[in-house]
């Protein structure tokens, strides 16, 4: 099964099952957030550049938590790559910003 949601920029963004037991299997405390997930991307607070080309979404979930969604954009559509959650962003907050803008 293939899940999607929009980027901030539009972009349709896939979320495969097997992206998904790959993600739950490193980060079983995600195990029920599928659709916080993918509304994670959708509503970021915002979007930083990766490494690699990239995008790291960061999006505040409950107090000192913070989801962390890395997907990679292309012309037609994306796709995510793998998501966890984190107290402490500071790391990727200090990289480019790319949203807002």
């Amino acid at each position: 099964m293939i899940h999607t949601c929009r980027s901030r920029f539009g972009t349709q963004i896939r979320l495969t099952s097997e992206r998904w037991e790959h993600i739950t299997q490193g980060h079983p405390e995600l195990a029920g957030m599928l659709y916080l997930v993918l509304e994670a991307v959708e509503t970021a607070d915002s979007i930083h550049e990766g490494a690699h080309g990239e995008s790291l979404v960061v999006k505040h979930h409950s107090e000192g938590k913070h989801f962390v969604v890395v997907y990679r954009e292309g012309d037609a559509d994306g796709f995510i790559i793998t998501a966890f959650l984190a107290r402490r962003v500071r790391s990727i907050t200090r990289r480019k910003r790319i949203w807002p803008t």
